[in-house]
């Protein structure tokens, strides 16, 4: 894996933990008297979450790229499969 490689699996899986982290620890406001939706959280915490999401992304990516250096899951064997 190069280096354009490394930051695209990362920038990917980034983006996959993200949408799976927003969820995460919302409370809506109970009374709505400024006018917003209803389902507005109160604290959306996004500086912690980001964090988080960071750390369980480089996580996630030295795992895959310890297993595509193993040549455990192999580029190679992945397209000649795909030719048979």
């Amino acid at each position: 894996m190069n280096i354009v490689s490394g930051i695209v699996v990362y920038v990917l899986i980034w983006w996959w933990v993200i949408f799976c982290m927003l969820p995460l620890n919302i409370t809506p406001i109970k009374d709505n008297r400024d006018g917003s939706m209803p389902g507005a959280p109160v604290e959306h915490g996004m500086k912690r979450k980001v964090i988080l999401t960071s750390i369980i992304s480089f996580g996630i990516w030295v795992v895959i790229y310890l297993i595509i250096k193993s040549n455990i899951i192999s580029y190679h064997d992945i397209a000649q499969k795909m030719n048979m």
